[in-house]
């Protein structure tokens, strides 16, 4: 049997690009401009099909909004020695999960998130994804049937 898929958390502030520019852009976008190191060696150990949070960062927002899988995995974005990964959206969260929230979930105490907060691309264990997608009644495509 082959390794299971892995999960991470995508950071972005929503005015710089949004759960909303995601899915007007046809769902697909590069996911570039990553320089801190720790993210880029994140971005490199990112396979074809892994999920990932996409996660609204800033003072106003802080919270899971959806999902995104990469469909590309890291190549060199062109920009000395940045690198990017190619993503496409699967689905919005049935309800945002707020930073707030998680960190008030003992379930969630030593997420990366919180261990390293200022980290862009950052790796989600799979209980802790789990975990939030309950709290966030699942996403949009995963699968289950939505409650009426």
């Amino acid at each position: 049997m082959g390794k299971e898929g892995q999960y991470w958390l995508l950071k972005t502030e929503a005015g710089e690009w949004s759960w909303d520019d995601q899915a007007a852009n046809g769902g697909v976008t590069e996911w570039d401009g990553v320089r801190n190191k720790q993210a880029q060696k994140n971005l490199k150990a990112m396979k074809l099909n892994d999920l990932c949070f996409f996660y609204h960062s800033g003072a106003r927002a802080r919270r899971v909004v959806g999902v995104v899988t990469v469909i590309r995995e890291c190549y060199s974005d062109g920009d000395e020695g940045a690198v990017a990964v190619d993503v496409k959206a699967v689905g919005e969260m049935r309800r945002q999960v707020d930073l707030k929230e998680m960190k008030g979930d003992g379930f969630l105490k030593g997420f990366a998130l919180f261990r390293q907060p200022r980290l862009s691309v950052v790796p989600v264990e799979e209980g802790v994804w789990l975990r939030i997608c309950e709290l966030g009644g699942g996403f949009h495509g995963d699968g289950h049937r939505e409650e009426d």
